[in-house]
């Protein structure tokens, strides 16, 4: 470049004639060759020369602001799980939660530097045991993680799983509060028939289905006086179909609510509640009629033991809620299976003297 076209020389800067004879401008270091504007010593030209010749350090300190993923971290592992076909499988509700688990683990202070090949079952214990207070919770931590390092072994990433070996944390045998008749006719009292809160604690009653569920059915599932639906949780890997039919007092109740096109329960703006929002209303008329204690799920468990009281075997009860195995349907109708069993025996008692 020749001297006299400005005051000042600069590093790396060169001069190319393309083949129409043009003279270019051009950043020259290390192999690497980024155009410059016009005339030397111009603003424009100074501008592109200064982001050239910081450009490469630019870039690498905003890789070390963000920071890399080591390929041996615990990060780098969920990373892997998430791009899995055990991960697409899991419906999306179930990928947020275990997501948020993950990265809460990963990210914790004595785990953000640790391989994943060094975690141990005494490292998730002591994770574990600092999370007592919410049993529930450091439960679901442990059986998430007990599901990234099968994914982990299943892809050769890990010999071990070392959450199988972490114990779960007792916690309330019961689970959510089932609902009694007194508590559901105070709920009744406070929101009458004709009510979006009394045609909810119908649906759920007579249905025995979860919030998920409940907030989707609508007329287009009707089907001569039957609900007809696939159940939403694990509809992506292991899809419930189920037919319940629709009893008259259920019935009665529709059709004296104001309902949606495509949804019974709707809000007050007359959209379908969204998963969140009803169980976010349903506390609030839990609320409202002195019920905080109670939930919409513990009327999924009422309707368990509703049925047991009236003798039904567990798979007929099955048949209704839609599980799959009976271990969660003993625990939900255990107390209200010892009643009818009790009266059955007493009445065999009685029934023997004369």
């Amino acid at each position: 470049m020749p001297e006299d076209s400005m005051n000042f020389r600069l590093k790396y800067v060169v001069e190319d004639t393309d083949r129409h004879g043009n003279v270019r401008l051009y950043f020259r270091r290390g192999g690497q060759k980024i155009r410059l504007r016009g005339p030397v010593g111009s603003p424009e030209f100074l501008t592109d020369y200064r982001r050239a010749a910081a450009g490469p350090k630019e870039v690498k300190d905003k890789k070390d602001r963000v920071g890399r993923v080591k390929a041996d971290s615990l990060q780098w592992l969920c990373n892997q799980y998430y791009k899995s076909a055990m991960w697409a499988e899991l419906d999306g509700k179930t990928q947020k939660t275990r997501r948020g688990i993950l990265e809460r683990f990963a990210q914790h202070k004595d785990n953000a530097d640790k391989p994943y090949r060094l975690m141990l079952a005494r490292h998730i214990r002591k994770r574990r045991d600092e999370m007592m207070e919410t049993p529930e919770a450091a439960n679901s931590m442990v059986k998430t993680l007990r599901q990234l390092f099968r994914f982990a072994v299943t892809y050769d990433l890990a010999e071990t799983n070392p959450a199988k070996d972490v114990e779960l944390l007792k916690s309330n045998p019961d689970g959510y509060h089932s609902w009694t008749l007194a508590e559901i006719e105070q709920f009744e009292t406070k929101h009458p028939v004709g009510t979006t809160a009394r045609l909810a604690l119908a649906l759920a009653l007579y249905t025995g289905q979860r919030r998920s569920d409940l907030v989707l059915f609508g007329k287009q599932h009707v089907q001569k006086g039957w609900l007809v639906f696939t159940q939403q949780k694990g509809k992506g890997r292991n899809p419930v179909r189920l037919e319940i039919p629709i009893v008259p007092d259920l019935q009665r109740i529709i059709d004296a609510s104001t309902t949606g096109d495509l949804a019974f329960l709707v809000n007050g703006y007359g959209r379908p509640f969204t998963n969140a929002g009803f169980g976010n209303r349903f506390r609030k008329w839990c609320d409202d009629a002195g019920l905080p204690h109670c939930s919409v799920h513990g009327l999924r468990k009422a309707a368990a033991a509703r049925l047991a009281e009236l003798g039904c075997t567990e798979f007929e009860i099955m048949a209704i809620t839609g599980h799959q195995t009976s271990k969660e349907v003993t625990r939900y109708t255990k107390a209200a299976s010892q009643r009818v069993r009790a009266e059955a025996a007493s009445a065999k008692i009685g029934g023997g003297r004369k």
